[in-house]
C-alpha cells in the first residue's frame, strides 16, 4: 500500500515556528474547517522540532470526559515506577528518556496524591507549573491540547475551561514559561473564545484552511493526475485534504477519479437532505424555508459576511454543513462538496 505523504504547509509551519522562536506570551488557538489538516500539520511539525523544545500533545478527540479523573488521565502520562522526592529531581530523571509523549509525565504517587486533595485543579496546575519551570532551564515547553471544546461544558466547582484559560494565561502572558496551543474544529467554540473578555489581548488565532488552488495542483501532480482530472478534482473537492487523499488513493488503485468524486458529492448531498427528512418527521425543529434561505446565500457566492449568527446558521454549523470564522465574521460551507450539495438542494427545493 502506498502511503500518501504529508504535503506542503509552509505558510502555517512558518507562522508556528515564528511563534515558537519568540518568548511565550499569548495562547494560540488553531482553528479551521473540519478535516482541513490542523492536527496533521501540528503533528508533522512536532516531529521536525529541534531538541531545544519539549512538546506535550494531549488529544481529547473521542474521549468521554465527565469528571476530573477522566481529564487527568488524559492530561498526564503516569509514570508507574517514578517516585518523587521533589519536582527538580523528577524532571532531571524524566528528561533522560523524554521522547514523544501524549501527556505531562507525573509519578504515580503524586498523581494519586492529587486525587486526595479537595481542590484538585490547584494541585494539578501547581505541579505542571513546577514541572515546566524546571524543564525550561534546558528546553522550551510546548503544551498542545487538541479538540479543547470537548470539555467546554465540564463543571467541577465552576467550568473547568475557565480554570484552564486562567492557567494558560499564567503560563504564557504572566510567566512566559511555555507555549500553549489549543486546537479546535468547532467554530462555534472558537466564536465563544473570541468573545470571551478574559482572553482579550491574551491570545492569537491561527487558521488552518483547506489548500489553495496552487497547492492542490502541486499535490495532484505528485500522483499523476491529468489536467482534466485535476480540474475535475478542484471543481468537486476544492482543496479539502481528506478528499484529495481519497482521490489520490483512487488514482493509485486505477479507479475512475470522476466516479469517485461523484460518490463523495452524493454522500454529502444525502447528509444534507437528511436534515429535511428530520424536519418532516418532527425530529428537527427548524423550518425548511428558513434553512433553504440560508442556503440561498451560497447560490452565487462561496463566502459571505454575517452580522449576527442566527439560530439557523448555528444549527447548520453544528451539523458541520457551514463553517463560521468569528475573527473575520464570515461564513462558508465546510467544503467544496458541501457547497455543491447546498446548490443542488436549492435547485431542487
Amino acid at each position: 500500500m502506498k502511503r500518501i505523504a504529508f504535503h506542503n504547509r509552509d505558510t502555517e509551519t512558518k507562522e508556528i515556528m515564528d511563534i515558537l522562536d519568540a518568548e511565550p506570551s499569548l495562547i494560540t488557538f488553531v482553528y479551521g474547517p473540519i478535516n482541513s489538516g490542523k492536527t496533521t500539520t501540528i503533528s508533522h511539525l512536532l516531529k521536525e522540532l529541534p531538541e531545544d523544545y519539549a512538546p506535550f500533545y494531549v488529544n481529547l478527540r473521542g474521549r468521554f470526559i465527565t469528571d476530573y479523573e477522566d481529564f487527568l488521565n488524559v492530561l498526564f502520562e503516569i509514570d508507574e515506577e517514578g517516585e518523587i522526592g521533589n519536582v527538580t529531581e523528577y524532571v532531571k530523571s524524566a528528561l533522560k528518556d523524554l521522547g514523544a509523549v501524549s501527556g505531562i509525565p507525573i509519578p504515580i504517587n503524586l498523581f494519586e496524591r492529587i486525587f486526595e486533595k479537595k481542590d484538585k485543579s490547584k494541585d494539578m496546575f501547581k505541579y505542571i507549573e513546577q514541572f515546566f519551570v524546571e524543564l525550561s532551564k534546558t528546553r522550551t515547553p510546548i503544551l498542545i491540547i487538541d479538540e479543547l471544546q470537548v470539555i467546554r461544558d465540564l463543571k467541577i466547582d465552576g467550568l473547568l475551561i475557565y480554570k484552564l484559560f486562567n492557567f494558560f494565561i499564567r503560563l504564557t502572558k504572566e510567566l512566559h514559561l511555555a507555549h500553549v496551543f489549543a486546537i479546535s474544529s468547532d467554530s462555534l467554540f472558537i466564536e465563544d473564545v473570541h468573545s470571551e473578555a478574559m482572553l482579550e489581548g491574551r491570545c492569537r488565532y491561527l487558521m488552518v484552511d483547506d489548500f489553495d488552488c496552487k497547492t492542490t495542483m502541486d499535490f495532484l501532480n505528485k500522483y499523476g493526475f491529468s489536467n482534466e482530472e485535476k480540474e475535475l478534482t478542484w471543481d468537486y473537492c476544492g482543496g479539502k485534504p481528506v478528499c484529495l487523499v481519497e482521490l489520490a488513493n483512487a488514482k493509485i488503485n486505477k479507479k475512475d477519479v470522476e466516479s469517485e468524486a461523484k460518490k463523495f458529492l452524493k454522500i454529502i448531498t444525502s447528509q444534507i437532505l437528511s436534515i429535511f427528512d428530520g424536519i418532516a418527521l418532527g425530529k428537527v425543529e427548524y423550518s425548511e424555508k428558513a434553512l433553504i434561505d440560508e442556503f440561498k446565500n451560497f447560490e452565487k457566492k462561496e463566502l459571505v459576511q454575517y452580522d449576527r449568527a442566527n439560530k439557523e446558521k448555528i444549527f447548520l454549523v453544528e451539523r458541520n454543513v457551514l463553517f463560521i470564522d468569528p475573527t473575520q465574521r464570515t461564513i462558508k460551507p465546510q467544503s467544496r462538496l458541501n457547497l455543491l450539495a447546498i446548490r443542488e438542494v436549492v435547485r431542487n427545493a
